[in-house]
C-alpha cells in the first residue's frame, strides 16, 4: 500500500540523574564526595533509505523513543549514555514540525541523516559540587529531559519526469510501455490511485526515472478528484510530459484539456507551470477526427511548446519519445 503522509511522535532519552555518594575506605574515613554524573539520553535520528518507497510502516508504528541515560554511581562512576536510535524514511521525505509547520529536514539523498531530537544531559553527582567551603556536598542534579517532537512526514517522489493529464488519457499505459513498471490499467477514470515509478533505459548506460501521477481534473488544487493527494509528487521533477487524449472519446477539446491542467498546476504552485514541458498527443491509433490532432499541434507551435504524438497502446512514437525526453533532460541539466 502506498502511503505518502504520516504523523509520528519521537522522544529523545532523558538524562540520567547524578549520584550522592561518599568515599568510605578503611584508611580513608573522610574521603569526600564520590557521586558520579548521570549518562546522556539517546538521540533520535532520521535517515533516508532508498529501499523504502512508502510511509506505510509509520501508520502502524507512530511512536519512537530513545533509551534514557543511566544514573550516576559511587566512586565517581558516570552513568552509561543512552543508545541513539535511527528511524529510516524513504528518500524524498519532507519532515515538518506538526505544531508549527516548520520544515525540519528534507531527505533528497540516500543515507542522508539528520538529528531531530537531542537526548537530555545527565545530571551532575555530588562530586561535582565540592568546594573549599562545602567539603561534603549532598547536592545532585536530576537529568535533563530529552526533546520531544510531533512530526508530519510528507513523501514527494523523486523522479526526473512526471506524466500529468486528465484521468484515462493513457498515462499508465505509456509508463508500462517505456519502462518496466506494471501499473494497473483499465478503461475507466481514476484507475491509478497511487503514483507509479518506472526506470526508462535510454541506451549507452543512460536512464531516467519517470512518475505516472494519478489523473488531475479541474479544481485539483482545491482537492477535487485526487487533487492535493498527488500534486506534490510533481514538485521535484525536472520535466513534465503533458499527456492529452486526441481521440474524440472524451468529448473534450484537447487545447482546453492542456489549459485546464496547466492552470491547476500553476494555481497549486506557481513554479510548476514554469517547468519544461513536452505535450504528448496520445491515442493517435484511435484518431477519428484528424483535425483534433492538427489543432493541438498548431496550438503548440504558436505557444512554442515541444510536441510529439504517440499511441501508448500500439507503441507508435514511444521510442522516439524516450530520446526526446532524454535530450530535454540533458538541456535542463546544462541550463
Amino acid at each position: 500500500m502506498f502511503i505518502d503522509r504520516a504523523k509520528i511522535w519521537i522522544k529523545a532519552g532523558n538524562g540520567g540523574s547524578g549520584c550522592v555518594a561518599f568515599r568510605r575506605e578503611k584508611f580513608v574515613p573522610r574521603g569526600g564526595p564520590s557521586g558520579g554524573d548521570g549518562g546522556k539520553g539517546g538521540d533520535v535520528y532520521l535517515e533516508a533509505n532508498d529501499q523504502l518507497n512508502t510511509l506505510l510502516t509509520f501508520r502502524y508504528n507512530p511512536e519512537y523513543s530513545a533509551p534514557r541515560g543511566a544514573h550516576g554511581q559511587g566512586s565517581k562512576c558516570a552513568g552509561q549514555n543512552g543508545v541513539d536510535i535511527i528511524v529510516k524514511v524513504p528518500v524524498g521525505t519532507l519532515v515538518k514540525d506538526f505544531e508549527t509547520g516548520e520544515v525540519l529536514a528534507d531527505f533528497v539523498g540516500t543515507d542522508q541523516r539528520v538529528l531531530l531530537a537531542k537526548g537530555g544531559r545527565g545530571g551532575h553527582g555530588n562530586a561535582h559540587f565540592v568546594s573549599s567551603i562545602n567539603r561534603a556536598p549532598r547536592r545532585w542534579e536530576v537529568g535533563k529531559p530529552g526533546q520531544v517532537f510531533h512530526l508530519e512526514l510528507e513523501l514527494k517522489l523523486l523522479a526526473d519526469v512526471g506524466i500529468v493529464g486528465f484521468p484515462n488519457v493513457g498515462k499508465s499505459t505509456l509508463i508500462s510501455r517505456i519502462s518496466a513498471a506494471k501499473p494497473k490499467i483499465a478503461d475507466y477514470p481514476f484507475t491509478t490511485l497511487t503514483p507509479n515509478l518506472g526506470v526508462v533505459d535510454v541506451g549507452d548506460y543512460k536512464q531516467f526515472v519517470i512518475a505516472d501521477i494519478p489523473g488531475l481534473i479541474e479544481g485539483a488544487h482545491e482537492g477535487a478528484g485526487l487533487g492535493l493527494q498527488f500534486l506534490r509528487h510533481v514538485e521535484r521533477t525536472k520535466l513534465l510530459l503533458h499527456l492529452i487524449d486526441v481521440s474524440s472519446a472524451t468529448g473534450r477539446d484537447p487545447i482546453e484539456d492542456y489549459q485546464i491542467i496547466t492552470k491547476e498546476l500553476k494555481t497549486y504552485r506557481e513554479d510548476l507551470a514554469d517547468k519544461p514541458v513536452i505535450v504528448v498527443a496520445n491515442k493517435v491509433d484511435a484518431l477519428d477526427e484528424p483535425e483534433r490532432l492538427e489543432k493541438l499541434q498548431h496550438f503548440c507551435q504558436e505557444q512554442n511548446l515541444r510536441f510529439h504524438k504517440t499511441s501508448a497502446v500500439t507503441g507508435e512514437g514511444t521510442k522516439e519519445l524516450i530520446h526526446i525526453v532524454a535530450k530535454a533532460l540533458e538541456e535542463v541539466v546544462i541550463s
